[in-house]
């Protein structure tokens, strides 16, 4: 399946990309296919014919379909699906919704997400709780030693651990389900950043055993972008108070993590076909393509001078993320070169005291081709140097 490429020729011209530059940075937005290009037209047209009646009595009513095709995907409850902008969205409403205490202590680790952390060091501020940070190797020697890392970390006053399921620094896939059940056995909350894992290999709701997990749909589900979704276990939306001020009867309904205001609705009206697009190709032939493309360019490097491979070859610690370092060469250094000499666009990942890396993450438009191209460039550079 994943190396059918009379197959995935097909999904390739699915898509409207510019072949005159690579772009291996599909974890920060990726392209919608035309399917979801022209529904998002289409409901941005159907706006504009009538914007009050048409917005109330047909998009709107269509945000119910999206949440029950997302439910279905995640493996959960409808009314447990708030439908968002973005993973920093969903995951704000919960950092910022949490009743905390002066002296509580949140813990996660030094690659997780700016914007996250920011959002904890806010409630710092105000809050008076203490955000405490472990680190893990890239490549860690196995799972086994991440969850010991995390648990060793437990102090009585941890209240919240924030963790990603798949990390945007190197790819890692962490074993969440480990460390929600250790927490939930510790009366200890788990936030779950799934913004690079939703779409990008199947798994659903109770494989994490999750109460709070929030994703962006225009990173590997190809949906527009500014959308996203955000679950909370239905037992536990009482106890989140809504990021955006909601009345009190609607303490209990996940809709009201919804309540932003105006926003572009045409755009989440498409995420439909978008999860069509995706059911088309199949999740599983998905996921094993993608680790296909990653293998190919990892297999070509690896074994280079200076070259260090920061992402785990384990299928059930990686998929379509990768990340590399090349000694002498910081990531923003690399990532320039690439694109100046041979169009092709990465993106830096650097970790203070740890480690400065390009992550590559292809898509299933991406061509061997392209991904050779690539490779060929990390061998020029790790033999003959950049300048």
């Amino acid at each position: 399946m994943a190396d059918d490429e009379d197959f995935w020729f097909q999904v390739q011209q699915a898509f409207t990309v510019d072949r005159n530059n690579i772009n291996l940075n599909n974890g920060s937005v990726a392209p919608s296919p035309r399917s979801v290009q022209r529904a998002q037209v289409d409901y941005l047209t159907m706006t504009n014919m009538s914007p009050s009646y048409y917005v109330d009595e047909m998009l709107y009513p269509g945000f119910e379909v999206v949440r029950r095709r997302l439910a279905t995907r995640f493996g959960c409850d409808p009314e447990e699906i708030a439908i968002t902008r973005n993973t920093t969205e969903a995951l704000e409403a919960v950092q910022f919704g949490l009743a905390l205490e002066r002296g509580d202590e949140i813990l996660t680790t030094t690659q997780d997400y700016p914007s996250m952390v920011t959002t904890w060091r806010q409630r710092e501020r105000r809050d008076g709780v203490v955000l405490r940070f472990i680190s893990f190797p890239s490549p860690p020697p196995s799972v086994d030693d991440l969850v010991s890392r995390v648990e060793r970390a437990i102090t009585p006053r941890t209240k919240v651990i924030h963790v990603s399921h798949v990390y945007y620094t190197t790819g890692q896939v962490f074993p969440v389900r480990r460390i929600c059940q250790m927490a939930r056995a510790k009366g200890i909350e788990v936030v779950v950043d799934g913004g690079h894992s939703f779409a990008q290999f199947p798994f659903t709701r109770d494989e994490l055993d999750c109460d709070y997990f929030g994703t962006s749909l225009h990173k590997w589900l190809s949906a527009p972008v500014g959308t996203g979704f955000l679950y909370v276990r239905k037992a536990k939306i009482p106890r989140v108070w809504s990021l955006f001020a909601s009345p009190p009867e609607m303490a209990d309904n996940i809709r009201k993590f919804e309540g932003i205001g105006t926003f572009p609705v045409h755009i989440r009206n498409p995420i439909t076909e978008a999860v069509d697009f995706w059911e088309a190709i199949g999740p599983e032939r998905k996921a094993a393509r993608l680790r296909l493309l990653r293998r190919r360019w990892v297999n070509a490097v690896r074994d280079l001078p200076r070259v260090k491979i920061l992402t785990p070859d384990d299928d059930a610690q990686s998929c379509a993320l990768g990340a590399m370092s090349l000694d002498g060469v910081t990531g923003p250094q690399l990532t320039d070169w690439l694109m100046a000499k041979h169009r092709v666009h990465v993106r830096p990942r650097e970790v203070p005291n740890e480690f400065s890396a390009i992550r590559v993450t292809p898509n299933v438009y991406t061509t061997l081709e392209e991904v050779d191209v690539f490779a060929r460039a990390i061998v020029h550079a790790a033999t003959r140097g950049i300048a």
